[in-house]
């Protein structure tokens, strides 16, 4: 199958082109000649023994590090046939792994070959593909988006789809297989590797880590590739509200970005000192109600008017309302009532909820109270993702400060506007970051398979060091995965890595939050910057965490 690239060169801006031809570093480790060191026997996140069950062919087995040495440890005469599939979300920085698996068999493994399965893992049941030529890659070096090749969010789990899978396998001849993606991805790139093993093909699957979020992380895996780019459109995003609230005098910014983890929330937090900050990981670790989350915003909206500041910015995780365990509680109670009732306008199915449930749902505002009625998705349950948790918030902070206004206690006009940065950060130019990591990333995937590993994560650390000290090599997906019962069956999960409220990057923003609530400490980063003083800046997340100063 063949196809003409997707991108025209002559369309680009000046910006797109520059990037085009931006050369990138490499660890040391895998511009020399290099050997393969495998460490201790893994184990696994959680629940070692099921997980040994899922998995006997992989369970257990060692990462491996890329070493330096004297001669070259493998074959550069062996010709690889390798696949490679996007899979899930847009990340910034996808074009460049696959641009680096791609220069390794160039440089390392020549005569090689890359098929790229167009539109994700379906793709691969389907056998639709196509051959991966420098004429075809050059336009998406260094460059956003996932538009070379397209993802999808296709699951390879039945056995018919492994059945089609092992097809395409044996029809391509593939030595190897990456997949690109997030924790339910490198899932199924794990359960691909051991399904591969036991029919004893000889595709070898390795995972890249990716994943805006930046929950799919370890202490061998330090970040998913796009974080740093997605936090940095964010941060100017908020940045620019930041002077706009501070111009206008009168406006209360809202805004919403991260689903299952708080990363993105507290990095953006991190880099623009806002006046509020929800992180929903401390929200269910305290056990804070709904009403408490409304109650410590209105007293910093109180506290800021009473000093002259009626205006100001205010962060919230898109996935606030599963952190808050009284939420959650009203949410599975309509679920059960409004699977057996029809719900009646003099409000009698409402008694059925505990006293607890029905005291919340009359105090959300009607809006909301309709979303959760009303929006079923084809289980029954309630589309959580479709409730506007930042227009709930400020209808619910404009009715306490009505209460406030009415005892003497806040005498301004609140005024607030919601926003929702998502989609925006997720295919921006890769910064200078994530274009070198994602680069690193699929070199050493190449790396991996071609020195016969299978089931592994392609993984690079050090990495507040220079690029050329980074370390190379490659963690067991099993050592990152638990289980959870689903059906009455124990299904293998990657554990989602949560903002760790002990870790550096929390306890950091933590000391500093209450001098942000009443001063405006605001920091306008401004855009990506490519070149220059904050070129080689990278996120304050990652920069704690690895034990340096941010």
């Amino acid at each position: 199958m063949s196809q003409q690239p997707g991108r025209v060169a002559s369309v680009y801006s000046e910006v797109q082109t520059s990037r085009l031809n931006q050369s990138l570093p490499l660890p040391n480790v895998l511009k020399k000649p290099f050997t393969v060191k495998e460490g201790p026997n893994s184990s696994a996140a959680g629940n070692p023994d099921e997980i040994a069950k899922l998995f006997p062919n992989l369970f257990g087995q060692p990462s491996a590090s890329l070493v330096a040495s004297e001669t070259e440890g493998l074959n550069p005469d062996q010709k690889l046939r390798i696949g490679v599939v996007l899979s899930g979300g847009q990340a910034p920085g996808g074009h460049n792994v696959i641009s680096g698996i791609f220069d390794y068999l160039q440089e390392r493994a020549k005569g090689s070959s890359l098929y790229g399965f167009k539109g994700g893992p379906a793709g691969i049941m389907k056998g639709k593909y196509v051959e991966l030529t420098p004429e075809f890659i050059y336009p998406y070096r260094n460059q956003g988006g996932f538009d070379m090749i397209c993802s999808g969010r296709d699951k390879i789990e039945t056995p018919e789809q492994f059945k089609q899978a092992e097809e395409t396998a044996v029809k391509l001849d593939l030595d190897g297989l990456v997949v690109i993606g997030g924790d339910d991805s490198n899932t199924n790139a794990c359960l691909l590797a051991e399904n591969f093993r036991g029919k004893n093909l000889k595709t070898r699957v390795i995972g890249c880590p990716k994943t805006i979020d930046g929950d799919l992380k370890s202490k061998e895996v330090p970040i998913s590739f796009g974080f740093d780019t997605a936090c940095k459109i964010y941060a100017e995003m908020i940045g620019n509200v930041m002077i706009d609230a501070r111009s206008t005098g009168k406006y209360y910014h809202c805004k919403l970005m991260g689903r299952a983890a708080s990363h993105i929330t507290l990095e953006c937090a991190l880099q623009t000192h806002p006046n509020a900050t929800i992180i929903g990981e401390e929200v269910a670790a305290k056990k804070q109600t709904l009403k408490s989350v409304t109650d410590y915003i209105t007293d910093i909206i109180c506290k800021r008017a009473d000093l002259g500041y009626n205006y100001g910015v205010i962060l919230i995780p898109e996935g606030l309302i599963d952190f808050i365990p009284e939420v959650q509680q009203l949410i599975a109670e309509l679920n059960e009532i409004l699977a057996h009732d029809v719900v009646d306008e003099g409000g009698v199915w409402k008694n059925k909820l505990q006293p607890q449930s029905q005291k919340l749902f009359d105090l959300l505002p009607q809006a909301i109270q309709e979303q959760l009625l009303l929006e079923r998705d084809p289980h029954g349950n309630v589309q959580v993702a479709k409730i506007e948790t930042e227009k709930m918030l400020i209808q619910m902070v404009e009715t306490e400060l009505g209460k406030r206004k009415q005892e003497g206690r806040y005498d301004k006009e609140f005024k607030g506007q919601s926003h929702f940065f998502g989609y925006e950060g997720r295919c921006g130019l890769p910064t200078n970051f994530d274009s070198t990591y994602c680069y690193s990333l699929g070199y050493a995937a190449g790396a991996l398979i071609h020195s016969g590993k299978t089931g592994l994560i392609s993984s690079v650390g050090n990495l507040g060091a220079p690029v050329e000290d980074w370390t190379v090599g490659g963690t067991a997906l099993t050592s990152l995965m638990d289980v959870e019962r689903r059906h009455g069956k124990f299904k293998p999960v990657i554990k989602k890595a949560m903002v760790e409220l002990d870790g550096a990057p929390f306890k950091k923003f933590a000391s500093m939050r209450g001098e942000w609530a009443i001063k405006n400490r605001y920091i306008s980063p401004g855009p990506i910057q490519f070149n220059g003083p904050a070129s080689r800046d990278i996120s304050h997340t990652l920069l704690l965490e690895l034990g340096s100063q941010a």
